[in-house]
């Protein structure tokens, strides 16, 4: 398969952006839900001075069995003027899959459910997050609806848990593919997805078919921006690119940028990936 380099002309008719200048003001430690007894936390970041402004959610890595909503890449954007929360979901340990999808749909619902006590626009949603938060927020980007994933986290039923664009850095989106090239991660006790869906990926292939964001796809799905990096030994840049493809054989729009000395959670935040990431959010929110 063809790679995309990370390559300025990649970002044709980027618009200017003004220097980050607002103050931010935080709310930590708000609890959004208790499911079977575990609280799950999420903290808000509100740029002062801004009237409702639009509403970013960032889901953390950690292999599903670890990280912390503090874990935050795209803490930064709330200096543009944008709202941001940052999310907790039930870890692999806690609760096997559907578990974390249902908790991340259902802290979007709480969210919109409570835009106006917090002050801030929840019409839309732009969902960010890394590795595991990564493969998280492309399966919202993808399944919206799937009555499977859903769940009743935080209640809000009458509240859409669709969002409107989904920023995927280095996310796993296909466990089938995954468990020929890295069986480590799904078929030997220890491996990350193997805790996530309790067992085997090619033992439980309808549980990982579930849980892989490639599978439901559909012609109404959001504008997608993933970032992987060339050298990731942790989730392989394959994940990426076939998801990639296969967005835009549907139609779909997709854009892939691949940092070529990049490892799997790198630093410092390049240039290009700030202004792709400002990008995807002005076109969202316009």
């Amino acid at each position: 398969m063809k790679r995309i380099s990370v390559l300025l002309a990649f970002f044709l008719s980027v618009p200017v952006y003004s220097d980050p200048n607002f103050e931010v003001t935080h709310q930590n430690g708000i609890e959004f839900a208790k499911p079977d007894g575990i609280p799950l936390l999420l903290d808000l970041h509100l740029p002062r001075g801004v009237e409702n402004p639009p509403l970013i959610v960032w889901i953390h890595g950690g292999g599903w069995k670890g990280g912390s909503r503090t874990g935050n890449k795209m803490a930064w954007v709330a200096k543009y003027g944008y709202a941001m929360a940052s999310i907790e979901y039930r870890l692999s340990q806690e609760a096997i899959f559907p578990a974390q999808i249902h908790d991340c749909k259902g802290a979007v619902r709480w969210l919109r459910a409570n835009a106006a006590k917090y002050s801030y626009n929840a019409d839309k949603i732009v969902v960010g997050g890394s590795s595991a938060g990564g493969h998280l927020v492309a399966l919202m980007g993808t399944s919206a609806d799937v009555v499977e994933l859903e769940g009743s986290t935080a209640g809000n039923a009458d509240q859409s848990s669709r969002v409107q664009a989904v920023v995927d850095y280095y996310g796993p989106t296909d466990f089938v593919v995954r468990s020929k090239n890295q069986p480590a991660k799904t078929e030997q006790e220890g491996g990350g997805v193997f805790h996530l869906l309790g067992g085997k990926a090619t033992e439980n292939i309808e549980l990982a078919k579930l849980a892989s964001p490639i599978t439901h796809i559909s012609k109404d799905d959001p504008p997608f921006l993933i970032l992987h990096g060339a050298k990731d030994k942790v989730v392989y840049l394959d994940q990426s690119e076939l998801f990639h493809a296969a967005y835009e054989k549907a139609g779909l729009k997709s854009r892939l940028m691949i940092n070529p000395k990049g490892a799997h959670g790198w630093k410092p935040m390049m240039d290009q990936e700030r202004t792709a990431i400002l990008d995807i959010l002005k076109s969202t929110f316009k």
